[in-house]
């Protein structure tokens, strides 16, 4: 009592198929299907995304550590220019 019966489910399609005709109902299933394969190919590419181990370089040339000296040059140099842009 009160359900939808296959046969209301088939009068409310052959109404739909009616209006809007076969063609255009073809194209807006096509749009609607690959709009859903998009969505699930964007999720599926967000999952794998974990970070990498720190092994791989980033780039093609060999990292160097900078000693002690070089590196409080280093932090003066960055600190001139942080001057520089507050003046």
């Amino acid at each position: 009592m009160g359900g939808i019966s296959i046969w209301q489910l088939l009068i409310i399609a052959l109404i739909i198929v009616l209006l809007f005709g076969t063609k255009k109902l073809r194209s807006l299933g096509g749009d609607l299907g690959s709009a859903v394969k998009g969505f699930k190919k964007a999720i599926g590419d967000e999952e794998p995304t974990v970070k990498k181990d720190n092994t791989e370089a980033d780039a093609d040339f060999e990292q160097k550590t900078l000693s002690k000296e070089e590196q409080q040059s280093e932090d003066q140099v960055q600190k001139n220019q942080k001057d520089k842009e507050q003046v």
